[in-house]
């Protein structure tokens, strides 16, 4: 774990990783970056981080990390919310 989620550091686990492309809405990886880099992680270190905690159905964010990220919303204009994740679809010459 890392510090800016909650809990403490535990034992080092051995893993392995895998490359991936993963598309993502262009705003939304915008803040996930500029996070990653306020907190001063890799973006797969964040979002191995995010989701290991919604897997347990933990917040993956403290209060102050969480202020964080509604600056860097509305610095790269992300208005998205979780009511918006499964109402998403492409448009323009991004779409497959």
């Amino acid at each position: 774990m890392v510090p800016c989620y909650h809990g403490n550091m535990g034992s080092m686990r051995e893993i392995t990783r895998t490359q991936t492309g993963v598309r993502l809405e262009s705003r939304l990886l915008k803040v996930l970056k500029a996070l990653a880099t306020e907190l001063d992680l890799s973006l797969g270190d964040l979002l191995e981080g995010i989701v290991l905690h919604a897997f347990e159905g933990k917040a993956p964010f403290s209060a102050a990390t969480l202020k964080k990220v509604k600056a860097l919303k509305a610095v790269y204009g992300l208005d998205l919310t979780a009511r918006d994740s499964h109402q998403l679809r492409e448009g323009g010459a991004d779409a497959p």
